[in-house]
């Protein structure tokens, strides 16, 4: 299942509170880092991180998790940090990165599991729900509406389209990856931090995510996911999802409306929403505990 990649570099290191090891899997003819923790034979439970980040970003659920008995992979999703980079704007469509959950399931030998996404890991999650449900025990979206909702909401609400702008300057060439290098990825720090509560990230933080983002290419292609959307705009072939699903969503957002929560809950057949309060689009770090209880309490 492993590749023979070295996974033993310093920036790559685990933090010593985070348990586990940091690994290579080959999935769905891609090679993945990923981080996994827990015994062989738990219950498999996917963590999919969401932009700019990478495993990282959920560093404080993976103990929580383990200590549940739960058998816990997350990967650095395609493009992003340590994992395979392909250079070509269409590798990056919704088919092929939900393709590449389906792929993870298998590479770890199993049949089924439960997937939790962040933003556009939860994008790639919804996806996943939708057209492989029978590869999902549940699905547990964090701060990521389901597709038709987000799709209804940017063409009909003015005040979602201006949340979302950012997204149509990343479809120029080039100057986005050059404006966030600048002054030692100034822009995406500031963003990170201005629409986060105070302290939510530490120097230490952002020069983990620093290493991540300066990789040779991995900047491109995390602007790719974005760049693929607009260019094909994608429509799931079903809007209904039967796999029992949670919202965890923090309420004060600055990117996506609080309201798209309920909406994307009304497309579930068995679904439910965990608001959080003071918390924003970066939940998991701000209210760990929290999140790390609702996802635990939706696996049992």
């Amino acid at each position: 299942m492993h590749s023979s990649l070295n996974a033993a570099t310093t920036s790559g290191s685990l933090p010593a509170d985070v348990p586990g090891k940091s690994t290579f899997v080959e999935a769905n003819g891609r090679t993945f880092h990923v981080v996994e923790a827990g015994p062989d034979d738990g219950e498999l439970v996917l963590l999919l991180h969401g932009f700019p980040e990478f495993w990282y970003g959920w560093r404080d659920q993976i103990r929580p998790l383990v200590n549940e008995g739960y058998r816990v992979v997350v990967p650095d999703q395609r493009g992003y940090n340590r994992s395979e980079r392909p250079g070509r704007v269409r590798d990056y469509r919704i088919e092929a990165l939900s393709a590449d959950v389906t792929g993870l399931i298998d590479a770890y030998d199993r049949e089924t599991a439960a997937l939790v996404g962040h933003d556009w890991g939860g994008v790639v999650g919804w996806w996943t729900a939708i057209h492989d449900p029978d590869r999902l025990l549940s699905f547990v979206a964090v701060n990521a509406p389901h597709p038709t909702v987000i799709r209804r909401t940017l063409s009909g609400d003015p005040v979602q389209l201006l949340r979302s702008s950012y997204a149509l300057f990343f479809q120029v060439p080039k100057v986005p990856e050059a404006l966030t290098r600048a002054a030692n990825w100034r822009l995406p720090v500031r963003m990170m931090r201005e629409s986060s509560m105070p302290g939510t990230f530490s120097t230490a933080d952002f020069d983990r995510y620093r290493d991540a983002w300066r990789r040779e290419g991995a900047f491109t292609a995390m602007l790719n996911w974005y760049r693929a959307a607009a260019r094909r705009r994608p429509v799931p072939d079903d809007d209904e999802v039967t796999v029992p699903t949670r919202l965890i969503w923090g309420v004060h957002d600055q990117f996506l409306k609080h309201g798209m929560a309920y909406d994307s809950i009304d497309y579930c057949v068995d679904g439910r929403v965990t608001n959080v309060h003071e918390a924003t689009h970066w939940v998991q770090h701000e209210q760990p505990v929290t999140v790390a209880d609702a996802i635990i309490d939706e696996l049992a």
